[in-house]
């Protein structure tokens, strides 16, 4: 590990609490993956699948900001805790239905309820903000925080994925929820490290998601959802198609592992200027990565087109959150953050339903028209509101002022 990023767990309580916040984001990974996996395995219907995985993406959309509100005004343990039981029920439920067969109906009321999980990558990174908030220190600490976050995404696919194919089909979801049961419960355990919860009367002027700027991440970030939603429930039916279902796995941690390695340079690297120009940069070139899947031909090309596609995604989501604590007040820094997660977490809905209905009408290689259309869309978002970003808020607070003034502060998206 370069020393930059050695550094930052000279604080006390820096290694438990990254630790615990990487067991309680593997579910981000795995769960949604793990419910197409299971159902197809159990009844075939990708439709089906895509659908159920769509409730528990637009469930967490809903959900995610208003937990992550009250943990902003009460702290994290309070709020936390509370939160995962509910959602570690609902998917104990849904497992049953499946399980056991009962009506779709039954299936999406728990898939609804498994939206209560907290954002646990936004509860480490305000951990992050309290320790190193106004120093250089701060950009490396979120842009550790996304190569985490990709970390996840290279092996959880993977073990859901292979637990659901190879020894039972709940079993994914299943490991994703004990993920969550013990990251959550070791991350609240930690006190000392806790932000402190900031007063009622810092948070007057109604939701964070009332500034231009964030409106314009968070719609954009809707079609960028699409794109990985869309990925994953095709590229498990295409792997499916080829007769290497399991293969899926391995394909999406090569997806992951592009982001990866992109977001560990990025973070070792000091920026000047705007980050609004990056950030668009970076739109642009995740949405040019999907033209080489239209071309799909086989696993080992998917692999590398995928890998390629990869590279712009970290970069893409640190200068993401450089843009939230523009114009985001420090006081409901969370919650802004949480809503950038909201934003992917309806595109994700929106891609991976879609994507399924495709692959049941049209085939897997039709599927990945999906990813392809949400880059493009994503695109026309970014241009149509970069002047809103390009004017941030004066003073909002959580940021570091580098070189010719502009605010420069990076992080990930959990």
């Amino acid at each position: 590990m370069p020393s930059s990023y050695r550094a930052l767990f000279a604080a006390p309580g820096t290694k438990a609490f990254s630790t615990a916040g990487f067991l309680g984001r593997m579910p981000i990974s795995m769960m949604g993956i793990g419910i197409v996996t299971m159902v197809s395995q159990l009844t075939g219907r990708y439709g089906l699948a895509g659908a159920l995985s769509a409730a528990v993406a637009l469930s967490a959309a809903a959900i995610g900001p208003q937990i992550s509100r009250l943990v902003d005004r009460h702290g994290q343990r309070r709020v936390l805790r509370p939160a995962t039981l509910v959602s570690l029920a609902a998917v104990a439920g849904l497992l049953l239905c499946a399980k056991f067969e009962t009506p779709d109906w039954t299936l999406f009321v728990f898939a609804a309820l498994v939206g209560c999980v907290p954002s646990v990558g936004s509860m480490i990174r305000a951990r992050w903000a309290v320790l190193y908030r106004d120093t250089p220190q701060l950009h490396t600490a979120y842009s550790f925080e996304s190569v985490v976050d990709e970390v996840c995404f290279i092996f959880g696919p993977i073990i859901s994925i292979g637990l659901s194919t190879v020894w039972f089909p709940e079993a994914g979801p299943l490991l994703a929820g004990a993920f969550l049961a013990v990251g959550v419960f070791w991350l609240t355990a930690q006190r000392d490290t806790e932000p402190v919860p900031h007063p009622r009367e810092h948070h007057t002027g109604g939701s964070a998601l009332r500034s231009g700027g964030l409106q314009v991440l968070v719609a954009t970030f809707v079609a960028t959802g699409a794109i990985f939603g869309a990925i994953d429930v095709v590229t498990v039916a295409y792997a499916e198609d080829q007769g290497h279902k399991s293969a899926a796995s391995l394909v999406l941690a090569v997806y992951a592992l592009g982001s990866c390695l992109a977001g560990a340079v990025f973070g070792l690297l000091h920026f000047k200027g705007a980050p609004a120009p990056r950030w668009l940069l970076g739109v642009c070139a995740m949405a040019v990565s999907m033209i080489p899947l239209q071309l799909v031909g086989n696993l080992p090309f998917l692999a590398v087109a995928l890998f390629v596609a990869g590279l712009s995604i970290a970069p893409t989501m640190i200068t993401t959150m450089a843009l939230v604590e523009q114009h985001v007040p420090r006081a409901k820094l969370t919650e802004g953050m949480t809503w950038v997660s909201t934003g992917l977490a309806v595109g994700v809905a929106l891609g991976s339903s879609a994507a399924g209905w495709v692959i049941d009408a049209a085939g897997p290689d039709a599927g990945y028209a999906v990813p392809g259309i949400s880059g493009a869309a994503a695109v026309v978002v970014g241009f149509l509101g970069y002047r809103r970003l390009t004017r941030p808020v004066p003073r909002r607070g959580g940021t570091h002022e580098h070189g010719n003034g502009q605010r420069e502060e990076h992080s990930g998206v959990a």
